[in-house]
């Protein structure tokens, strides 16, 4: 948060003036870093449940068909989002092949992107060392590595989003032709995120800059960022798409506004609810280690609030807009403040480029008082870490039934105890000799770690909630012509590692994870081609003209041994949750 001292002025021009010029290899340093978090090793682990496995398989099948307009996942359609992103990802399948690293390029890219979004901004408004900051400590949150790394719409919904707010702002920093470039910059940004996320795309910025001008004493600017050139470049973005869609799809407009869009937001039907406090916690966590200078920061602001930046006012009121806004809705992820964690970055940075302009002032006293939590939660982790490293079985005698998924784990916790007893180190260091930038160090140090010393960890964990070993497995002994159905299951990920479509034996749809494709079988019509009633499956396979590869987790495993029985064929074992039989000749002949 923003704070100021006897000793420091909080204007832009001040700051200017009092900060030291960064030598260039620094800004460099800034920028290489901030692409490793994002970009390095993109294709270091699997797409992970259950979100990467089915955005690829959408964008997949997207560049196959070049059905641009209506998604599909394993066959049938699929609009529980706007085409947008999944588009994104399409393209980098065109041109880079398939893979989960080109799967996850358009997420890094949009992150990046932002990142440079809020360097040009900050140094506009603040200075370059504040620009600089704000990058390094907003690419090395948990919140904003991940979103960057995930097949998901989170981050490039978050790059137009902070867009739209951007230029809104710097439209009223400015007068005549530029005001108006500015606004219409954001009306299009505005738009191209509605394309990716529905009506949020528009409804954040809108409320942030609402509110923002209402603070200012300028409501009168509303007027002008809802000019009626404004409105039409905003419509002429959007309204092509759900014009088109909504003639393919009738039931989409009813869907898209009522179901997805407002029901999301007022109603428990999508088990999302959540305590209204949901966002503490997450914060604390997800803004790791940054969230140790919170508390006091919190306090300073407050205290020195009249002397913020027009700049620092948009800030905090950004960040406190929509961690409220998504805290009254019934729906709630962490990814929904993802922007939010992104303006929190920028003030923190606020708080390290006064502490290193004033090694004496209370920005300075902030970050050392921050680091002493750091050190402390950094030592007892370490230790127990460490304790774990050398005797296993301190944690797995107390796992039961878990331990065979905590064996593959053993290797990678002697690193990350290392790691963390690393920026134990770093702390009392940064503490002993009240140094800023070794404080800033000790903060950084356990991210790049993460990312680095620490990977093995991450891929061993998305391995667990992956079907990329599932799939190796399958692709071992289905022949090429067979079917493959699943009763009742449909691990996530599966259509796409093996590049086919699947047959989902179905109670309700619920296995797809599509809003859209439980509605639309809800519906009373009959059920499209890819997805059979469980209560006509009998039936159905009595149909099949060619071998099919039956697929089961353990909750259907008593029905696959039945089927397996009745046709005189063996269980296949794949691993812990699945099995499969292949039922090699037509069951109706």
């Amino acid at each position: 948060m923003t704070i100021s001292s006897p000793q420091l002025s909080n204007s832009a021009g001040d700051n200017r003036i009092s900060s030291l010029k960064p030598d260039r290899w620094i800004l460099i340093f800034s920028f290489i870093v901030s692409a490793y978090m994002l970009f390095g090793r993109l294709d270091g682990w699997p797409l992970i449940s259950p979100d990467e496995g089915r955005n690829a398989e959408v964008a997949r099948e997207m560049s196959q068909s070049h059905s641009w307009l209506v998604p599909t996942y394993d066959g049938l359609a699929y609009l529980d989002k706007p085409a947008f992103y999944f588009k994104t990802i399409a393209l980098s399948f065109s041109l880079f092949g398939e893979s989960e690293g080109v799967a996850r390029l358009s997420s890094a890219f949009f992150g990046f992107s932002l990142l440079v979004v809020v360097f040009l901004f900050c140094r506009r408004m603040y200075d370059q060392r504040t620009a600089m900051l704000a990058m390094l400590i907003v690419a090395t949150t948990p919140l904003y590595i991940a979103f960057s790394r995930i097949v998901i719409f989170d981050m490039s919904l978050a790059f137009f989003v902070s867009s739209t707010i951007f230029t809104c702002f710097l439209a009223e920093e400015c007068e005549g032709k530029q005001r108006i470039r500015w606004y219409l910059i954001g009306a299009l940004s505005a738009g191209i995120a509605t394309l990716i996320k529905g009506p949020v795309g528009f409804i954040i910025p809108t409320l942030v800059i609402a509110i923002f001008n209402g603070f200012e004493g300028r409501l009168s600017a509303m007027k002008r960022a809802f000019a009626f050139r404004n409105w039409a470049v905003f419509f002429t973005v959007v309204l092509p798409w759900f014009i088109g869609l909504s003639l393919l799809r009738p039931d989409f407009p009813y869907y898209g506004i009522m179901r997805e869009s407002i029901a999301r937001f007022t109603t428990t039907e999508f088990h999302r609810t959540a305590p209204v406090y949901y966002y503490a916690p997450i914060i604390l966590g997800t803004f790791f280690a940054w969230s140790f200078l919170l508390p006091e920061s919190i306090v300073a602001a407050w205290q020195k609030r009249k002397s913020w930046s027009r700049a620092d006012r948009l800030f905090v009121i950004w960040a406190v807009v929509v961690v409220l806004f998504f805290s009254v809705s019934q729906s709630k992820l962490p990814g929904y403040i993802l922007t939010a964690v992104m303006a929190l970055g920028v003030l923190t940075a606020r708080v390290f480029a006064m502490a290193l302009s004033n090694n004496t002032g209370r920005a300075a006293r902030i970050v050392w008082h921050g680091t002493m939590p750091l050190l402390l939660f950094s030592t007892i982790t370490a230790l127990l870490l460490g304790a774990i490293a050398f005797d296993p079985e301190l944690l797995k005698s107390r796992l039961t039934s878990k331990q065979e998924l905590f064996d593959p784990f053993i290797p990678a916790i002697l690193p990350m105890a290392l790691s963390f007893a690393f920026v134990a180190l770093l702390s009392i260091l940064a503490l002993w000799t009240r140094n800023t930038r070794l404080i800033f160090a000790a903060f950084i140090s356990f991210p790049l770690l993460l990312l680095t010393v620490n990977f093995n960890a991450l891929s061993l964990y998305a391995e667990t909630r992956s079907a990329r070993s599932l799939a190796e497995k399958i692709s071992t002994t289905i022949p090429p012509t067979t079917e493959l159905v699943c009763i009742e299951c449909l691990p996530n990920g599966l259509p796409f590692y093996l590049k086919r479509l699947v047959t989902v034996l179905s109670r309700d749809g619920n296995e797809l994870t599509s809003n859209y494709v439980i509605f639309t079988l809800n519906s009373g019509k009959p059920w499209p081609e890819g997805i059979v009633p469980i209560a006509q499956s009998h039936q159905w396979l009595t149909t099949r003209t060619h071998p099919v590869y039956l697929l089961a987790d353990k909750n259907q495993l008593a029905a696959l041994k039945s089927i397996a029985l009745e046709h005189g064929v063996e269980v296949i074992n794949l691993n812990s949750k699945y099995s499969a039989v292949l039922l090699p000749t037509p069951t109706g002949n």
